[in-house]
């Protein structure tokens, strides 16, 4: 990494040539002494050195490396933890830390996992037998040296014997790789923490995903504590030694001696000639009866739906806060590129170019914008705030509960303008905005104005000029809509009652009037369906009833499509037939998750119905992705079925935490899903391959009453919004690129 103009040229009569890495609490240079020897120099930032506390951690770290001087530690060279801005010197260690290394080459095998496991183990034999316990291990904290492995970056060890700052500090580690006693008592910690920290590693340097993976570090500190690790991918007898390393109580573990003698027999060396492999066991597929843990609230028709809160009792949630301190606090690794900016999987998501002038960029649809109000409506993201996007003409378009619309530049990142499209004085709480759509260079949204009460007191229909922002247009809507307001076919239709109309977009004349069917008393949602228009409208029955109609665009005269009873959702068209998903009666599915049993594909023409069982009984959110349904589950698993035939295609699990609707690349290459956390996935659709999984990067993971993230193509670029409003941007060829913050 190349040296800032702030940063400084020497330090401690060590030259200074590069940076290797930066983080939350310091940063670490590249040095070199006069006699040409490299050192690793880690200088803690400014704000820190003021903190006596964090000088006297910075001493123990010194002190605990000094203690240690084994083959597989990096010892230290030089420090002065009195200097302005501390610092110490290492031995630099050539090589990628762990985690780099299987982002950039895959899990590790053979010879290079043996030696991984064996040199940790003597490392972490070394550190115990110094009286000190590291309290971090993961794999941004070993190096891989071409010799064997280094452990590095002591920073809140601490020896056996001082509890004293373990009692006063709240930097206690990093969730995925922490021990459960790190959550529930941190100054009963001791050398069995270590283990288990090492059981998690080494799961992650043979899958590539640690045993207690999730987004929230508050659900994996809860799967840490009451969980048992996902560890089906190692293969036996490697897997069973794993397991005891990862026991929830301490004296269960194993100690290092004994571990160094198990690692030895189940990872042998290879005989000359022999080829390095191994085999990795994939996990069932659940079955239609398993429990699939925190879900996702199954969606109503026309309504907005809303995510469950996460999974933290109340009983833990103290520990849990405690635990995300660290998660936030300590980040600091010395070789930038730890397992929170993994990428798992390779290759190629898409072939569309790029938009002109791109750039990788990341943003907040709370920010301000160049032109127009500066800020959502009175300043900030409203508590529980739902946010409503669509993307069309190189932009991201967002309102939302307290927002006013704002335009996102999809090559830049560029808050291009906040409408001004409301009186001032109206109370944050009192004001919500939906998006319909954007359509020939008009934005149209859907403003709704509250009672003190909370209830809808007038709605109206926006028209905005979608360069500038500018109103256009605006009529008042019904308070008593049986159609939420769609574009289609390049007409607005709005409803009052069951009485639709179909409005110009540029100026808002109407074009026709139609009358819903009375039946529909749950209302009704239009479909663009290869350039035809469709209705689709459902009653609130038992069970359920939904009927298509086709909608003449010209005057709004409709014939109508039978589908069969039952609670079904549209997703799309299958060589010109209607393709719907069937949910499994409601007593026989889970509360909080849809699962669907069928697929239907309707001949619009005739009438005629095919229909197919979904084996398994696919959950989740269902999408039409690529020529194949595909289902995005709270376990974080993809999940493809052939629509014409019903046939499980493929089944890819992901580090994703309840993730939102499945989005095709638009060319059938590639399927993408987004959680909360603005962590991307990336899957073949023809094979179910896993391409890559990007970092996340969302500024913070919503906990309560939540959105689900949302993927938007534009051209060959991704556009993601997180729940909490950061929007960024990923070229699906090219995941690691970093954004630039706008």
């Amino acid at each position: 990494m190349s040296l800032h103009k702030d940063d400084p040229k020497t330090l401690g009569g060590y030259r200074i040539v590069d940076r290797l890495g930066a983080g939350g609490m310091g940063v670490v240079y590249r040095g070199r002494s006069r006699s040409g020897r490299e050192v690793a120099v880690k200088v803690v930032h400014a704000q820190y050195a003021e903190d006596a506390v964090f000088r006297a951690r910075f001493r123990q770290e010194i002190e605990a490396v000094r203690k240690v001087s084994g083959a597989f530690t990096a010892p230290v060279v030089d420090a002065d933890p009195e200097a302005v801005r501390p610092w110490m010197a290492t031995q630099y260690v050539p090589g990628p830390v762990l985690s780099a290394r299987i982002r950039e080459h895959g899990p590790l095998r053979g010879t290079e996992l043996r030696r991984l496991a064996l040199g940790l183990v003597e490392a972490l034999r070394e550190i115990h037998r110094a009286g000190v316990v590291h309290r971090d291990l993961k794999p941004g904290n070993v190096l891989m040296a071409h010799d064997g492995p280094r452990v590095i970056d002591f920073g809140i060890s601490r020896a056996a014997e001082n509890q004293t700052l373990t009692e006063t500090g709240k930097m206690i580690g990093t969730p995925p790789f922490m021990s459960p006693e790190q959550f529930t008592d941190a100054r009963s910690v001791g050398p069995a923490s270590d283990v288990f920290s090492l059981g998690s590693l080494l799961v992650f340097a043979v899958t590539g995903r640690g045993p207690f993976d999730a987004d929230s570090p508050y659900l994996t500190a809860w799967r840490v504590l009451h969980e048992e690790p996902a560890v089906h991918a190692v293969a036996e007898p490697l897997r069973s030694v794993l397991i005891r390393c990862l026991a929830k109580e301490p004296a269960d573990r194993p100690e290092p001696d004994a571990l160094a003698e198990e690692f030895a027999e189940v990872l042998p060396e290879l005989a000359a000639g022999d080829t390095e492999t191994v085999t990795l066991r994939l996990p069932p597929a659940p079955t239609a009866a398993e429990e699939p843990g925190p879900a996702l609230a199954a969606p109503l028709p026309g309504r907005r739906s809303r995510l469950r809160r996460w999974p933290v009792l109340a009983a833990t949630a103290g520990v849990l806060t405690v635990a995300l301190m660290g998660y936030l606090l300590f980040d600091l690794d010395p070789l930038r590129g730890t397992e929170e900016s993994d990428s798992t999987g390779s290759g190629s998501a898409s072939r569309a170019p790029l938009p002109d002038g791109w750039k990788p960029w990341r943003t907040s649809v709370y920010g301000t914008a160049a032109a127009g109000v500066t800020k959502p409506l009175g300043g900030g993201a409203p508590d529980g705030a739902s946010l409503s996007c669509a993307m069309g003409q190189g932009a991201l378009y967002c309102g939302g509960d307290g927002t006013l619309p704002v335009r996102v530049d999809g090559a830049s990142g560029r808050l291009a303008w906040r409408a001004e499209s409301l009186p001032p004085g109206l109370p944050q709480a009192r004001y919500n905005s939906r998006v319909i759509g954007v359509h020939d260079g008009v934005l149209l949204v859907s403003e709704i104005v509250m009672n003190k009460a909370g209830n809808d007191q007038s709605a109206t229909a926006v028209a905005l000029d979608s360069a500038t922002g500018k109103l256009l247009w605006s009529r008042t809507l019904s308070r008593t809509s049986a159609v939420d307001p769609a574009i289609v076919g390049g007409l607005l239709l709005t409803s009052d009652g069951y009485r639709v109309t179909a409005r110009e977009l540029r100026g808002g004349t109407a074009r026709w009037t139609a009358t819903v069917p009375a039946e529909s008393t749950y209302g009704c949602e239009f479909h663009d369906v290869d350039s035809a228009l469709y209705a689709g409208c459902t009653d609130a029955g038992t069970p359920s009833r939904t009927v298509f109609y086709a909608v003449d665009p010209a005057d709004g005269s409709s014939r109508k499509v039978s589908v069969p009873d039952g609670d079904v959702e549209y997703v799309g068209a299958v060589d010109g037939d209607l393709a719907f998903v069937v949910q499994v009666p409601r007593d026989q599915r889970g509360f909080d998750e849809s699962t669907y049993g069928e697929v239907l594909l309707i001949d619009p023409d005739t009438g005629a119905v095919r229909k197919k069982t979904l084996p398994g009984g696919p959950r989740g959110q269902a999408a039409l992705v690529g020529g194949v349904l595909c289902f995005a589950n709270s376990r974080g698993q993809l999940i493809a079925h052939s629509p014409e035939t019903g046939k499980r295609l493929w089944q890819t699990s992901t580090t994703l935490q309840q993730p939102g609707m499945p989005v095709g690349d638009g060319q059938g290459q590639a399927v993408f899903a987004a959680s909360a956390s603005g962590r991307v996935a990336a899957v073949d659709v023809e094979t179910g391959s896993l391409l890559w999984e990007s970092t996340a990067r969302a500024e913070q993971v919503v906990e309560f009453g939540y959105s689900a993230a949302r993927v938007f193509l534009d051209e060959g670029a991704l556009v993601v919004l997180s729940p909490d409003g950061t929007v960024f941007t990923l070229d699906p060829n090219h995941p690691d690129q970093e954004p630039l913050s706008g």
